[in-house]
């Protein structure tokens, strides 16, 4: 069942261009930290990768959770 929340990231997605590069990275971020921990063996190049990848997710999501906090106090309910 879809939440007000995601409603607004779907409504940003469509609308705010930075919402949605930033929600692209993340995913984009998301697949290859999924690659990763598929891998059989892990070398310490992929143990280094998946620790970044994961700082990097992290970022993203903290700077679209402050555009959507943005939104919801511009936008009366």
């Amino acid at each position: 069942m879809p939440t007000a929340s995601d409603e607004i990231r779907q409504s940003l997605i469509n609308q705010d261009v930075e919402f949605r590069r930033l929600a692209e990275e993340h995913s984009r971020c998301e697949s290859q930290l999924e690659k990763i921990l598929k891998q059989p063996y892990m070398c310490s190049e992929d143990f280094i990768e998946e620790i970044a990848l994961k700082k990097m997710k992290l970022r993203l999501k903290d700077r679209m959770e402050m555009i959507v906090s943005r939104y919801q106090r511009a936008v009366p309910h």
